[in-house]
């Protein structure tokens, strides 16, 4: 088969569209013949050299993709050859086809195209896991997404306001219309204005009850501070750095906690506990059209480097796609 190697990390020009061996699946996963990925950050980490994937995953870019199965293991049950599926994958997604632990299986929502339902494995368990599961959004709450325009965060914005919240999103000013269609009440321009001052307004002072933040250290003491009472932040990603300084009498006085998550290193058995949990409750927002994949671009395979440099660039809305033909 084909997949996306990287012989030596780098730019965007170190992704090679190479061959390489197939894999063999093992008992207890499936064969995908896969028809897209989407591009995460996180791969862009990766081709750089500084995100190797965990020991026994496949070592080519990919933490999600949507396609065929074309063999099932001798332990596995619920899903035959033939059937569409898209994945949650621990690396792998950039290439013809993956082995998959069936826990880390999804069947394509109702009404959502089999290339597009590559979009939604990793940003609706990186959401769901964090908003719902750790943080428990609840309806009438506030909810902050930083980093609004992205696919976590138009997958954020979507579940927040269907589950009632109040939803507010940090992002560039040409992405705000976007993010209002999909549900954002509010949204704030982190280059213009200060996200703290521009929370407290939207909230009559309140402050958010919580926030999904994938800056890290920069936005530490800003984010306690947008927080309402008994606010819950939870932290995703690192782009503005990895050491902050807290201020702990801060979070005291907000009666406040922090919590810092990372889904590619779990185990596959919280993984799989993570991918039911969205099959029984977020599946059926999607099916109802409350929340859809945002998709900003479609890429062949071999054009992986120009995906990346979209992504890179962060004037996307949503996700770009990587298509097998």
């Amino acid at each position: 088969m084909k997949a996306i190697t990287i012989p030596q990390p780098g730019g965007p020009d170190a992704l090679v569209w190479a061959d390489v061996p197939d894999p063999t699946p093992a008992p207890d996963e499936v064969m995908l013949e896969i028809r897209a990925s989407a591009v995460n950050r996180a791969d862009l980490l990766q081709r750089q050299g500084h995100y190797p994937p965990p020991p026994g995953a496949p070592p080519y870019p990919g933490l999600e993709c949507a396609g065929v199965v074309s063999a099932v293991g001798a332990e596995v049950t619920g899903w035959s050859v033939g059937d569409p599926a898209c994945a949650l994958l621990s690396g792998g997604g950039y290439a013809e086809r993956v082995a998959v632990p069936a826990g880390q299986l999804l069947p394509v929502p109702a009404g959502v195209d089999l290339a597009d339902a590559a979009a939604l494995p990793e940003v609706a368990c990186t959401v769901w896991s964090n908003v719902v599961q750790l943080a428990r959004l609840g309806s009438g709450e506030t909810l902050l997404v930083h980093g609004g325009g992205s696919g976590i965060g138009t997958f954020a914005v979507q579940l927040g306001a269907a589950l009632g919240a109040t939803v507010l999103a940090t992002a560039r000013g040409s992405k705000h219309d976007r993010l209002r269609e999909l549900g954002a009440s509010g949204v704030i321009d982190y280059a213009e204005e200060d996200f703290v001052e521009a929370t407290e307004r939207l909230t009559d002072g309140r402050g958010a009850d919580v926030i999904l933040d994938i800056m890290g250290a920069s936005y530490l003491g800003r984010n306690v501070r947008a927080l309402a009472t008994g606010g819950r932040l939870v932290v995703i990603g690192l782009q503005g750095g990895r050491r902050g300084e807290l201020d702990l009498a801060a979070l005291l006085a907000k009666r406040g906690s922090v919590a810092a998550t990372a889904l590619r290193s779990r185990p596959a058995v919280e993984k799989a506990a993570i991918v039911r949990g969205v099959r029984e409750e977020v599946w059926p927002l999607v099916e109802a059209g409350m929340v859809r994949p945002v998709i900003y671009r479609r890429l062949p395979m071999s054009e992986a480097a120009e995906a990346h440099r979209i992504v890179d660039s962060s004037d996307h809305v949503g996700k770009v796609l990587l298509t097998v033909d």
